[in-house]
């Protein structure tokens, strides 16, 4: 046989392979879905659209430790704080720059009280810059939105903790 025939034999037969593939896939369930109509399953562990969280009682959990403003790698958070009358500390201020946060999730780590948490939101696309500077009413408009989806997560999650 010579080579050239060797090679037409070994190109069909990789052909036939690749044709039987190819037909095999068709009648398979299909893989894709057709975002934005449907959505995936999300990870308990996604990180999204920063929030903070209340207690149950209504209390804003955050209590001015500013260990996520430490931690920050991007040094996007921004927190300032005053004293309540029976002593304890409260944010007067609480700022996330999300044109320079980084998704690291290094602030939700630190927290101590789980008071900063990155939710289940990851389309917030906006049109200016200024949306993108989030204050503590966002912050905290976003976590009494998703406060049962963050408390699922953060259960969910806690074996990793």
């Amino acid at each position: 046989m010579s080579l050239i025939r060797i090679l037409k034999t070994i190109f069909m037969i990789d052909f036939l392979t690749g044709l039987i593939m190819a037909i095999k896939e068709i009648f398979k369930p299909k893989k894709t879905i057709n975002y934005p109509f449907e959505k995936g399953v999300i990870s308990p562990r996604a990180r999204g659209e920063h929030a903070l969280r209340r207690y149950p009682n209504g209390e804003e959990r955050c209590i001015a430790c500013k260990l996520c403003e430490a931690v920050c790698p991007a040094q996007a958070i921004t927190i300032e704080s005053s004293e309540r009358k029976d002593g304890s500390r409260k944010t007067t201020r609480y700022d996330i720059d999300m044109l320079k946060c980084i998704y690291c999730g290094l602030c939700e780590e630190s927290c101590p009280v789980d008071a900063i948490v990155q939710g289940p939101n990851f389309e917030f696309a906006t049109e200016t810059r200024e949306e993108l500077y989030y204050n503590k009413e966002k912050l905290l408009e976003n976590g009494d939105r998703w406060e049962n989806i963050l408390a699922a997560n953060i259960n969910a999650d806690s074996s990793h903790r």
